[in-house]
């Protein structure tokens, strides 16, 4: 057995193990954390932290590159995705019978878009807002339970998780940079 099929074992047995968690009385919970639209509260949050700091000038272009980010992210995200293309947990045959399936997508996993486009904006948001407000480290929570609930619903390995956070990590950062 090679490195990457050790690999891609060890994946899929610790993803059934975190899947294998969940219980029926979270599962509506779960359900809504995974669904963008129901952080549309936190993103009305985000403009009105980067409008009340930066003023309508400043603020717009801050919109403007956080718009770039979150394009890039979602754009990478799903290149590599159709260029790698990896069975979702859903749809893998070797385990879907094992596991809480709650979200049946039909495309790629590897990696994840939603980790890497919520770390992405976090990060920015992070680095633009950090010498303004105390407790904006607070944000990391988001991308946090937006990651995990892919793997709650079924739909993505941890590898695909931990590549999309790191992905995100490093295009939130270059983006900030490119800001300045």
């Amino acid at each position: 057995m090679t490195f990457l099929e050790k690999l891609i074992q060890l994946d899929k047995e610790l993803f059934v193990y975190l899947n294998a968690l969940g219980n029926e009385n979270w599962d509506a919970f779960w359900i809504l954390v995974t669904n963008q639209f129901a952080w549309l509260p936190l993103y009305i949050f985000f403009l009105y932290l980067i409008f009340k700091t930066f003023g309508w000038k400043k603020g717009l272009i801050i919109m403007l590159f956080t718009a770039l980010t979150v394009t890039f992210s979602d754009q990478l995200a799903n290149f590599i995705k159709n260029l790698v293309e990896r069975a979702r947990p859903n749809n893998d045959l070797e385990i879907n019978q094992y596991i809480r399936i709650l979200k049946r997508p039909k495309g790629f996993s590897f990696y994840s878009a939603h980790a890497s486009t919520s770390t992405t904006i976090t990060v920015y948001l992070y680095l633009t807002l950090r010498r303004y407000y105390r407790y904006i480290g607070l944000i990391f929570l988001w991308p946090v339970l937006f990651a995990y609930s892919r793997i709650y619903v079924g739909v993505h390995f941890p590898t695909d998780i931990i590549t999309g956070t790191l992905v995100g990590i490093f295009s939130g950062w270059l983006f900030y940079k490119l800001t300045r």
